[in-house]
């Protein structure tokens, strides 16, 4: 399948501007770009599907940019919701060495990553509303989707002038660095189009751009952070065990839509997958799959078996066989009650306010409801001790069969 028809086929494109864009994006040999927003220091798991469609350039012969908006992030964009919160300089262009890093650990230490702040810092505010504010009509701009919703609750000059800088970029780029094609989600929109207007107006020449369809959840909503309802692509920031978790606990009815734009996987490689899936669907064989896609990309197999390796030895009971560093990976949400020295296990349950007293804590243990590092403990006399614990620091409790907590000697 040629690249078009396979970026459509996946749901990847949305709107497209430039009649022979198909025949160019098959032909290969254009010099691409897509922008990545600096207002945090790492992309996020609904931003990823947009950001593959780079790689899938890639491959197709084609040659990216990556532009980390130093100088958009400092404005922020309509999100035809609500205005931003002003943005704090220092950590901007943190966040800029951050995503460039990223960049370059995805798509390969020769991916250009440029910032827009470079070429504005010494833009005069007059030449620039006279290069480029002249050539874009404010109902032009108005009519765009984002501001026209935000209007309502109101729109500060800098986030309405936010498409005529994003204009300005594509020019820059195309002008110095040869692009003639810009893609991005489909809330860009009106700022991919701006761009061409004003190569159009300035230059005379045709360019090309086209949108991806935002990703959403089985609600609807797009993964975002706005949402709170995504993770971080970084595995500092998001360990790849939580990746996976995510990951596989997606519904069924999603699965056809996620394979299809998280993972390089043929037409066919996910019809086949999809079929066994309807088969045994308790295996949950597509939402592993695709686990097994997005994480080795992004962290590469030895994380992928970790995650995997810590969520079977959790789902077994096995939690003496993790490592220390396997436990905080697996636990990181929980913060760790710690001890100086060792303690009976009724003493413990009561004091790390596992149990709410002793009688409850006899039961519980008389109960077989009490494991510690997987075993199950019914002796109320028991120790818990360093030589219990795993790498003589770390004990896991679990009281029922969901509930865990860290106990951890200083």
């Amino acid at each position: 399948m040629k690249l078009f028809e396979d970026l459509k086929w996946r749901g990847l494109i949305k709107d497209t501007a430039g009649d022979d864009i198909a025949d160019k994006l098959n032909q290969g040999g254009l010099t691409f770009y897509i922008g990545a927003d600096p207002s945090a220091d790492s992309l996020h798991i609904g931003q990823l599907p947009t950001f593959l469609v780079v790689e899938r350039l890639k491959k197709a012969g084609h040659k990216p940019i990556i532009l980390v908006g130093g100088a958009t992030g400092r404005v922020g964009d309509p999100r035809g919701t609500k205005e931003r919160e002003k943005s704090d300089v220092r950590v901007v262009e943190n966040n800029f060495l951050k995503i460039k890093k990223q960049m370059k650990q995805l798509f390969g230490e020769d991916t250009l990553v440029v910032n827009n702040y470079d070429w504005f810092q010494n833009y005069n505010y007059i030449d620039f509303l006279r290069d480029v504010g002249k050539y874009i009509n404010v109902s032009y701009m108005v009519n765009k989707d984002l501001v026209k919703r935000q209007m309502e609750s109101g729109i500060s000059y800098a986030e309405f002038s936010y498409m005529l800088i994003q204009g300005y970029d594509f020019k820059y780029i195309h002008d110095h660095y040869g692009a003639t094609l810009q893609f991005g989600g489909s809330d860009q929109w009106g700022n991919l189009t701006t761009g061409i207007e004003l190569i159009r107006k300035l230059n005379d020449e045709e360019v090309y751009a086209f949108s991806c369809p935002l990703t959403l959840d089985s609600t609807g909503k797009k993964i975002g952070k706005s949402e709170g309802n995504a993770l971080w692509l970084d595995k500092e920031k998001t360990s790849s065990y939580e990746l996976y978790q995510f990951l596989i606990n997606f519904e069924d009815g999603m699965m056809e839509n996620y394979l299809k734009v998280y993972t390089f996987l043929s037409k066919e490689e996910i019809e086949n997958i999809l079929e066994e899936h309807g088969k045994q669907p308790e295996q949950r064989i597509a939402q592993k799959t695709l686990a097994k896609e997005v994480i080795t990309f992004l962290h590469g197999e030895v994380e992928y078996n970790q995650a995997v390796e810590i969520s079977e030895a959790l789902f077994n009971g096995e939690i003496s066989k993790l490592s220390g560093l396997e436990i905080e990976m697996a636990f990181k949400g929980i913060t760790p009650y710690e001890i100086d020295y060792e303690k009976n296990i009724v003493e413990l349950l009561i004091e790390a306010k596992i149990c709410s007293s002793k009688r409850e804590a006899r039961q519980l243990l008389g109960g077989n409801s009490i494991s510690v590092n997987g075993n199950k403990i019914t002796d109320t006399e028991f120790k818990i001790t360093k030589s219990v614990a795993i790498e003589q620091k770390y004990i896991v409790i679990r009281r029922g069969k969901k509930k865990y907590y860290i106990i951890k000697f200083k």
